[in-house]
């Protein structure tokens, strides 16, 4: 194994409920109300939908998806959903410190250095370097030909990242380590507050299908994991495996992958307008300071 190099869940794409998209010669982040599910090639007009993509609008309201069958790689919740502090250089889209409110990995003139980690309220250089948590689920979608490969997504939202790994914790808890075998799937949600001005702020969580209690659904997984216990296909050792390669590198996220991540969920503030409202979350005005939320929007 090379070291240095994060070894991350194999993707085959992407799920998001917002675009990037060009406007005045710019590219700014747009807002939506609804799930998208893509490849990772890009056009001029942005990322390529997944062929998945037409078969879940298939049949929906406004062909607009808002809920999508899933089943997860692993059992270990930190596993599916790995989420950081984090930030990057703005310019070249590199990460530039990354941590868990308790310890960071942060890129100095020596290299790369070990800190404390205060969370962005407590930390200088987070509040004016635009530090803000920043979390990836990897999910299997129902219908994908694909073993152990992933649609992956990302976000800076605090309601998904807290609803996801709340989601994620009790699944693992109630079916006794067996949450792969759940049948599951994401659903946007909604709700208001008042620093949305009660307009609705769309957020991610990952619950039971439809129709489904949740003694059948954890009655399901337990027979499912003593099947596949009985073929001989070993979850502990693969979940070995995807720690050793999560950690072999300083930080998750490649150099090649950081420009689009930063373009999506880290524009240039300083442009103002669209450019400063971020894909899933919403900014606080720059004449305060940036604060990670979810995406204002209205459903259709």
């Amino acid at each position: 194994m090379i070291k240095g190099l994060a070894i991350t869940p194999p993707i085959i794409g992407r799920i998001s409920i917002g675009k990037v998209v060009e406007k005045n010669g710019k590219r700014l982040p747009e807002k939506d109300d609804c799930f998208t599910i893509t490849t990772q090639v890009q056009n001029k007009d942005g990322w390529l939908l997944h062929p998945l993509h037409a078969t879940l609008a298939e049949g929906s309201a406004n062909a607009k998806i808002r809920a999508i069958p899933v089943k997860l790689l692993f059992n270990s919740s930190d596993l599916n959903l790995r989420a950081e502090y984090s930030m990057f250089d703005r310019t070249t889209g590199r990460p530039m410190c990354v941590g868990d409110g308790e310890k960071a990995k942060r890129v100095t003139a020596e290299g790369i250095s070990e800190v404390d980690c205060e969370s962005p309220d407590g930390c200088e250089l987070a509040k004016t370097g635009g530090c803000k948590p920043y979390g990836r689920l990897n999910v299997a979608i129902d219908g994908q030909d694909e073993e152990l490969s992933s649609f992956v997504f990302r976000t800076t939202g605090y309601n998904s990242i807290r609803t996801l790994t709340a989601r994620l914790q009790y699944f693992e808890a109630v079916s006794g380590g067996n949450t792969r075998h759940l049948p599951l799937q994401l659903k946007l949600r909604a709700k208001s507050t008042t620093q949305s001005h009660r307009a609705p702020v769309y957020y991610v969580d990952l619950c039971l299908r439809d129709g489904i209690s949740l003694e059948d659904a954890v009655s399901q997984a337990l027979a499912e994991a003593t099947k596949s216990d009985q073929a001989g296909v070993s979850i502990k050792v693969l979940e070995q495996v995807a720690r050793t390669g999560l950690g072999n590198g300083a930080f998750e996220d490649s150099e090649e992958e950081s420009p689009a991540i930063v373009e999506e969920f880290y524009p240039d503030v300083e442009a103002g307008g669209a450019s400063g409202q971020p894909v899933n979350q919403t900014i606080v005005p720059v004449t305060t300071r940036l604060v990670g939320k979810d995406q204002v929007t209205t459903l259709v």
